[in-house]
This record gives structure tokens, C-alpha cells and sequence, in this order.
């Protein structure tokens, strides 16, 4: 949203069929959920299944003229899918969306370590990256 809003143009991949849980979420303005809009300004969106042939062909096609890789899966998934670090290494820049929130219960702290684990891996795999 911040990339958008300073200029950036932004496409969020979202899932074949349902698209971002958000666009269900009220309260509702001319059939469009105001959450959604609110949180995705400015941001293009297409729905995407990264199993499908085709599917990867159009994210190869927005890698081949992107900056910046933006995920927001659980560690390991992007790996999986072809897509991580190491697979995109020197191809375009890869950054997990870390959202830190700070929060007394157990599952809040639980979900920070795993992010803040995830960060670290990341650093190892990129120092160059960090400099």
C-alpha cells in the first residue's frame, strides 16, 4: 500500500476463485468490502495458481519485469513452489512480509519468533543483500 502511494505500481497475486479472504469482509460500500479497499489502495490485482502451467508462465512474465518479490507464506513454501531465495537469486529482489505486532498472547509471541526466524534465515541466505 505504502509502495503504491509513493508511486510504485503494485500487483498483488491473490487465489484462483475465492481472491483475498478481505473481499468478504464488512462493511460493504456499492457491493465492495471498504476493509479491502482501504488496506489495498492503489494495488492491481490478478489471481494466480502457481501449479497451474499457464499460471506460472504470466508470474514468470511479471518477474521478468519486477523489482521487488513481495511473499507473505510460511517458510519453505515459496521453495517449494520454485520461487524461493536461492531459485530467484540475482533475478530480482525477494522480501517476506514481516508484520510485527506487540501482543501478550501466547499465539501472538508464537507467530513473532517463527517471523522473526524466518528473517534470520532469509539474512543468512542474502547477506549482500543486507549491506
Amino acid at each position: 500500500m505504502v509502495l503504491a502511494d509513493l508511486g510504485a505500481r503494485v500487483i498483488k497475486i491473490e487465489r484462483v476463485g475465492t481472491g483475498d479472504d478481505t473481499r468478504a469482509w464488512g462493511p460493504f460500500v456499492d457491493d465492495e468490502s471498504a476493509y479491502f479497499m482501504c488496506f489495498n489502495r492503489g494495488k492491481e490485482s490478478i489471481a494466480l495458481d502457481f501449479k497451474s502451467p499457464r499460471d506460472r508462465e504470466l508470474l514468470e512474465r511479471l518477474l521478468d519485469k519486477s523489482d521487488v518479490l513481495v511473499e507473505n507464506f510460511r517458510p519453505g513454501v515459496m521453495d517449494r513452489l520454485g520461487y524461493g531465495a536461492e531459485q530467484l537469486q540475482g533475478r530480482i529482489h525477494i522480501s517476506s512480509m514481516l508484520l510485527f505486532r506487540a501482543s501478550a498472547t501466547p499465539a501472538r509471541s508464537r507467530i513473532c519468533r517463527a517471523m522473526t526466524w524466518s528473517c534470520r534465515q532469509w539474512r543468512r541466505h542474502e547477506p549482500d543483500r543486507l549491506a
